[in-house]
């Protein structure tokens, strides 16, 4: 079967006298029955190239599937006086939402059987569910499209009637007034999918009679609504990538007039919780790079009056906070590692919590009361699956709830991971996080993985995957190194990989992956990459600077159209994100984007294997991103290696919405890394 050949239908691009043709811009309609005709074909190309691999992807689906407890149950969380949780049954994609009052020992009330609300739909996904005061009723937003737009609806917990209240076009984001009779959610552009607005509904009202409460004027911020743990404060975040801005009401007083909380200036970033007479922001205030907390009475909110609780330190990034009657805990990351600290507020008590392991992950859980000793955290590393832990405060009692059960034979006494550390081309020491069985000798032979994200300030952690057993399994080693971009470092760590420094992301990629050639964990000819969404972007440029360094590469949902999509408003994300890319408006950002966008830096050479997936519905990287860049590629390329194109036609950003539907795009992956290590073997 002959690879499919998009027409070409040249199209000028100018800005900044600088003009670039874009051949492919017609993919651009998802409206037009030939782009789907063409997406179809390339999936039955991939189908087609796969063939061989058929029972092979059925028996990786099998073995991840039935490594999953079907009939599984969360550890429930009280709150106001119901023990919460979610279940699943044997055979059903999606979970129930349970909830049972006072006491575990209680009948147990189905609040939401999403098995039977998806029947009708070939993707369904609940955003949110949020309880009124009264624990009478519930709000629950829906997406059935993928394209993350909900619908919100309103459910009798007692009755078990749906409510003629219908809010459409919502992010999902809402939240009950003290009243019982009032919500609060957030609503979207429809068509950059920015969320700008925020409305107030009265149950029984029609949604057109909603009152709009505040739009945010802004387009590089968004908008949400949240309540304090307190639950006595609504609150209106208003943020942007440098830049915050709230405004609060007693929750109690649904129609009392907002109030600023500290007005927006621009590189000030601050969030905040309530306790007693008291808010606690954790801020970037007067410098402090890694954040740090502050505080400052109910009345006095503006940051004049903020009084330093925790100072700022130049090696330890304060990523979050719990307040509790006698404690306060704070999640620290230093060096690439995430800590528990614990300390009371009389100053008696001051201490963290210990870990063993040399790699791990761990944060604190749901903890919606004040008045306890007991802090909820969840622990994993890449060989110890997820855990649920109560852990005292007072008298340093650890007790597991629940550790995520494996079926079948998993032992994790036959896996090993370990931190190891590349020397980056400017000097800097990036690490790695490595996993893989004790039996696997690395060698020249060893197949391995390398996977990166690198935006954001999103830190990849290390953490457990029962999926990921199958790699590791038939001798796959599993790597994911922690280039700059995210802030595993700190927030230094994140700087340095984005705007102008962006570049700094892809390099560290491609001097891990030549660290781990160079000291024998593998070769070129056994080397495999992944990244999505912005870590496609990543996939994207590594295979332009180094196109040989990899034998196969899977960029999932990739952001690879970087200058065409930073300069069109009209599409989600942009605005949003100059302070992420740059603003291509100004030439000197245009120039730097237009140097590594993979779209705009594809050329007449060798590229490795490659799979690229994406959704039709993809709200966050458009489709037509991977659909051009795959056009360009083949037009371009001079080897034979393989070159795939898989388009979810029903699904979005994350894919398929069930729980295992999704685990087929993961088998065709991993098919793909097995085939070619097969075919080099």
């Amino acid at each position: 079967m002959q690879a499919p050949v998009a027409k070409k239908i040249p199209k000028k691009l100018v800005i900044h006298n600088d003009t670039r043709i874009d051949n492919y811009y017609w993919l651009n309609d998802r409206d037009n029955p030939e782009v789907i005709k063409y997406l179809e074909k390339e999936n039955a190309y991939t189908q087609e190239q796969m063939r061989s691999t058929e029972q092979l992807q059925k028996d990786l689906f099998g073995e991840m599937k039935s490594r999953i407890k079907e009939d599984d149950e969360s550890v429930p969380y009280k709150f106001n006086k119901y023990w919460y949780a979610t279940k699943y049954i044997k055979g059903g994609e999606y979970p129930i939402y349970i909830r049972k009052k006072e006491s575990l020992n209680a009948q147990e009330e189905i609040m939401f059987d999403v098995n039977q609300m998806a029947k009708e739909y070939k993707f369904y996904q609940i955003g949110s569910v949020s309880v009124s005061p009264d624990n009478t009723m519930a709000c629950y937003s829906v997406d059935t499209i993928g394209r993350r737009i909900y619908s919100i609806q309103i459910k009798n917990l007692i009755t078990g009637e749906l409510l003629s209240d219908i809010l459409e076009n919502t992010t999902g984001n809402v939240v009950w007034a003290n009243d019982n009779h009032t919500l609060f959610y957030s609503v979207q552009d429809p068509k950059t999918l920015r969320s700008s607005k925020i409305y107030k509904h009265v149950l029984g009202t029609s949604q057109k009679e909603d009152i709009l409460l505040f739009e945010e004027k802004d387009e590089t911020f968004t908008v949400y609504v949240t309540k304090t743990k307190s639950l006595k404060y609504i609150v209106i975040a208003s943020g942007s990538t440098l830049t915050d801005e709230y405004r609060f009401i007693p929750a109690d007083n649904p129609n009392a007039k907002w109030k600023i909380f500290q007005e927006r200036i621009r590189g000030l970033e601050y969030s905040f919780d309530h306790f007693d007479d008291f808010f606690y922001i954790l801020t970037n205030k007067d410098g402090a790079t890694n954040f740090k907390l502050m505080k400052t009475s109910i009345t006095e909110t503006e940051k004049e009056n903020w009084i330093e609780v925790i100072p700022h330190n130049e090696k330890i990034l304060l990523e979050g906070f719990e307040l509790f009657r006698n404690y306060l805990v704070t999640e620290e990351r230093e060096c690439g590692l995430t800590h528990i600290k614990i300390k009371s507020w009389d100053n008696s008590v001051t201490y963290e919590i210990p870990f063993e392991e040399e790699v791990y992950t761990v944060g604190t859980s749901v903890n919606r009361d004040f008045d306890t000793e007991i802090i909820r955290y969840r622990y994993t590393s890449m060989t110890t699956p997820w855990s649920d832990i109560d852990y005292n405060m007072r008298t340093k009692e650890m007790t597991v709830l629940k550790e995520q059960e494996v079926i079948g034979n998993f032992t994790k006494d036959n896996y090993i991971t370990k931190r190891i550390w590349a020397k980056a081309r400017d000097g800097v020491s990036i690490p790695m996080s490595l996993v893989m069985r004790k039996d696997t000798t690395p060698s020249k032979n060893t197949p391995l993985l390398l996977y990166a994200y690198g935006s954001y300030g999103y830190s990849m952690d290390a953490t457990f995957s029962s999926i990921r057993l199958s790699l590791l399994d038939r001798g796959f080693i599993y790597v994911i190194t922690h280039v700059r971009g995210g802030e595993d470092l700190g927030r230094l760590w994140y700087e340095e990989g984005k705007m102008l420094k962006k570049k700094n992301t892809f390099f560290d990629f491609i001097d891990s992956a030549e660290y781990l050639i160079k000291n024998e964990y593998t070769s070129c000819n056994h080397l495999y990459a992944n990244g999505g969404s912005a870590g496609g972007l990543l996939m994207g440029a590594v295979i332009n600077y180094a196109p040989k360094l990899f034998h196969g590469v899977v960029a999932d949902v990739p952001f690879v159209d970087v200058v065409t999509t930073m300069l069109d408003e009209n599409i989600p994300l942009t605005t949003g994100e100059y302070d992420e890319w740059g603003n291509p408006n100004q030439i000197e950002y245009y120039n730097y984007m237009k140097s590594y966008s993979p779209y705009d830096n594809v050329e007449k050479k060798e590229y490795p294997n490659m799979l690229v997936t994406t959704g039709l519905h993809d709200s966050q990287v458009q489709y037509w991103e991977p659909a051009k860049w795959v056009a360009k590629l083949r037009d371009m390329k001079t080897d034979s290696n393989l070159l795939l194109l898989q388009t979810n036609m029903d699904a979005g950003h994350g894919g398929s919405s069930g729980r295992f539907e999704s685990l087929k795009e993961v088998a065709l992956e991993y098919a793909f890394y097995l085939f070619l290590e097969k075919q080099e073997n």
